[in-house]
Order: C-alpha cells, then sequence, then structure tokens
C-alpha cells in the first residue's frame, strides 16, 4: 500500500512543492516546528533511510544541501537544522528545519498551523531560491 508520501509524489494529496528532480522530492511540513520546515524524499518507497542504496542516500544528501540553501535564503535563521527520525510514515524521509535556537527542532513540543495560503507563500519563497 503506498504511504502517504508516495500519494503526495502521485499528486493524489496536494502538497506545497517546494523541488523536484527525477529521484527526490521536498516538501512544506503542514504542521511544522518552524516556518520553513521542509521534509525531503526519495521517490521510490523505502522505509529506512539506511536501506537506501550508497547511491540513493548520497542522493538525497546532496538534494537536501540544495533545498537547505533555498529555505536558509528565504527563512529569517541562524542555520537550517537536519533530522532523520523516520517513525512518523513509513517512508525514508529528511527534516530540514530554519534554526534560531535548540527549542526549534524539538519534536515534542507543539506544531506550527499555518493555513494553506501561509504555507503557499512559504513555498514560493523558498522555490525562488532553488538552484
Amino acid at each position: 500500500m503506498a504511504t502517504v508520501f508516495s500519494k503526495i509524489i502521485s499528486g493524489e494529496i496536494p502538497c506545497h512543492k517546494i523541488a523536484e528532480t527525477h529521484d527526490y522530492f521536498a516538501f512544506l511540513d503542514i504542521m511544522p516546528l518552524a516556518i520553513g520546515h521542509t521534509l525531503v524524499i526519495p521517490k521510490r518507497e523505502v522505509d529506512y533511510i539506511f536501506d537506501l542504496s550508497n547511491e540513493e542516500l548520497s542522493g538525497i544528501i546532496q538534494f537536501a544541501k540544495r533545498v537547505a540553501a533555498a529555505v536558509e535564503k528565504s527563512i529569517p535563521c541562524l542555520r537550517i537544522g537536519v533530522s532523520v527520525i523516520g517513525l512518523e510514515v513509513p517512508h525514508a524521509h529528511i527534516h530540514l528545519i530554519p534554526l534560531n535556537s535548540m527549542e526549534d527542532i524539538n519534536f515534542s513540543r507543539p506544531k506550527l498551523k499555518p493555513t494553506s495560503e501561509e504555507l503557499s507563500q512559504i513555498a514560493e519563497k523558498i522555490r525562488i531560491h532553488f538552484t
């Protein structure tokens, strides 16, 4: 059965896409820890990030680096935090989170609830800087 992320990739579930390549996809988290919180995923459905091939793991990190640069240029922050937890959705993914303090990457705190319009505006700002 397809994961929610596979359904996002296929367009069955809408998202606020940031970037896409043949193998990878990046979109905004709809319940972010911080404005600009972005998820980076492989298009191939793999549950655990370390089950990706060496080539895929290298590729997703390189893609995430490009996405992180765009987020950092778009969202005021000190840096972009990276987290791989992998328990929420059985599809490998990397969280890119704009950070101004250590608390910004605390997954136990309440999530933000931006509107769809706010997410659209944030995604557009980030896409402008993606290269």
